[in-house]
Parts: structure tokens; sequence; C-alpha cells
């Protein structure tokens, strides 16, 4: 995603302007990863700009706080209310939401509480080249040779900086050996997820996800697809995958707040099924967008409206 300047950025409690939103070179976070993030979306619905899953991405951007000791001077509503303002500043119908939680200019060494802690939201519109072909073909993806960390060395529950590392590794990686993405295996060998996204497999009409303990994010994406799909009256279960079953199963697909609902068409090499979105994925796609773009009833009460 590449940045479009807008107008404004919310920082530490302002609305100020874009340029002016500056980070010291001597910040903690630079040096020490020592920051969290979210990324959330707004859509364009007939009834105006909502964000999708607003109060769930708030509550796990305060929850990954806590994991990694950053002590937020605002509450969760208040961050609800500023990503609305920011929102409404630059004038956006669609965009991707980008809070941020860092220890700034303080002091440099390990040890962060020395370190204020900065608070930033960014708004810019969501352009993705190709979409309608993307969501319909799928990805092509490959099993990375880096590992997803393993308990106790990393927070793999907390959208921190640090853990991104990993994902940058391994989707360079995948893109040098010509896939678009990659998937990541567990310390154990176990399926876990992709580069910034959650994974799901279709055998046989059961839908299959790796479970938190495979060191993967809580994606809310991933939340409202399993629940869509007890909706849509597909099994969906949480279990180990191993690393075979991407090499056998019907369909697959990746979730997440820049994925959405994303089929994969081939891992490693290997066509998933038919080499094309599979039926249950369509299903889940469509009836994820029917509601997140407001086309359809809202009945787990995903869409905040910006009003």
């Amino acid at each position: 995603m590449k940045l479009t300047p807008q107008a404004k950025i919310w920082f530490n409690g302002e609305l100020v302007d874009w340029d002016k939103a500056q980070v010291h070179v001597l910040s903690h976070a630079l040096h020490y990863a020592s920051s969290v993030f979210e990324g959330i979306r707004a859509y364009a619905t007939p009834k105006g700009t909502a964000v999708f899953c607003l109060d769930a991405h708030v509550e796990r951007l305060s929850q990954s706080c806590r994991i990694i000791r950053l002590p937020l001077k605002w509450t969760t509503a208040q961050l609800g209310n500023a990503i609305c303002d920011t929102i409404r500043a630059n004038r956006l119908e669609a965009c991707y939401i980008r809070p941020l939680v860092y220890r700034g200019y303080g002091a440099l060494g390990v040890w962060p509480d020395e370190s204020p802690v900065d608070v930033a939201i960014g708004t810019f519109p969501w352009i993705r080249p190709n979409e309608d072909q993307l969501l319909a073909k799928g990805l092509a993806v490959g099993v990375s040779s880096w590992r997803r960390m393993a308990p106790g060395t990393l927070p793999a529950m907390a959208k921190c900086a640090g853990n991104y590392v990993n994902s940058a590794l391994a989707v360079s990686e995948a893109k040098d050996r010509g896939f678009q993405e990659a998937v990541l295996l567990d310390v154990d060998g176990y399926v876990s997820e992709g580069s910034g996204q959650n994974i799901f497999v279709v055998h046989r009409g059961v839908v299959s996800t790796p479970p938190i303990g495979s060191s993967i994010l809580a994606g809310i994406t991933r939340s409202c697809v399993m629940q869509l799909a007890k909706d849509l009256g597909i099994a969906v279960v949480e279990q180990r995958l191993p690393r075979e079953m991407l090499y056998t199963a019907d369909e697959a697909f990746f979730t997440g707040t820049v994925a959405e609902v994303m089929p994969i068409r081939s891992v490693d090499g290997l066509a998933v099924g038919d080499g094309a979105r599979g039926p249950i994925t369509q299903r889940l796609q469509e009836r994820f967008f029917a509601i997140a773009r407001g086309r359809a009833e809202d009945p787990h009460g995903w869409l905040t409206p910006v009003g």
C-alpha cells in the first residue's frame, strides 16, 4: 500500500497537518520496536462511511499495549472517537486506518519506561489495483523457510512491530521465489498464518483454521469469517494443520483487514482444488462484502457509522 498524503493525522490528542506528525530519530520505537498498531477498514455504504469492527480493533490495540507494557492515556472509547474524527477530517468515504502506539523520544536503552508513550492515527484512501480480479482468482503462495516465533519468545497475540520483521523476511523470500505471498509454519512445523493474514483450508465441506496456540494473531476478520460460516451452516473448526493439508485442500483462503477474504489458488506451485476460488470461499466472500459494504443487514453489529 503506497501512502497518499492526507490533510490531517490525529497525534497525541490533536488533529495536526500530515507533514507535522514527526518522530525523532532517537525515538525508542525506532531502535527497539516498542510499538503496537492496528489495521482497520472503513467502507462506503449506502448509509455513509462505516468502520468495520471498530470496537474489536480498538480493544485489541488496548490488549496489545497491555501485553508489551505501553500505558495508554486514552480510553478505548476516546480512541474510537478519534478514529472517526480523523476520517471526517480527511473527508474519506472508504479508507484504511492505522492507529499506532509507540515509545517516543526520551532515553536510549532497552528499558522503555523513560520514554513517553505516543499515539498517532492515520487514514488514507484504499487503492488495490486489479482488486476484483485478485478476489476472484486468488494468490499463489509459498511455504516459507522462516518459522513463526516459539511460545515464550515474542508475543504472537500482540500486534507489535517487532513481530513483523519475521513477516517481512517471509514475504520477501516468497516474492524472490516468484510467489505473491507466504505461509509460515509454527515452531512444531504446523501451519500458522500468512505474513499478515490468517489462513483457512477447506476439506470435504469443513472449514479449518489454526488455533491461537499456533503462534497466530487472533484476527478480527478471522473471527468474523468463522461467525459467517456458522451463520451459513458451514462447519468450521480450529485445529492444528499439518503442512500436507495445504497440498490436499479443496479450497484455501486468507483473511485479514487487507486480505478481506482472499482465495489461495496454489501452494508451492501445486493448484489448490481447481486452481481458482472455490464455492465455499465464494459464499463467505460474498456474505462478508454484503455486510461490510452495507448491502445486507448487519446482524452482528460490525459496522460503526462515522457520521
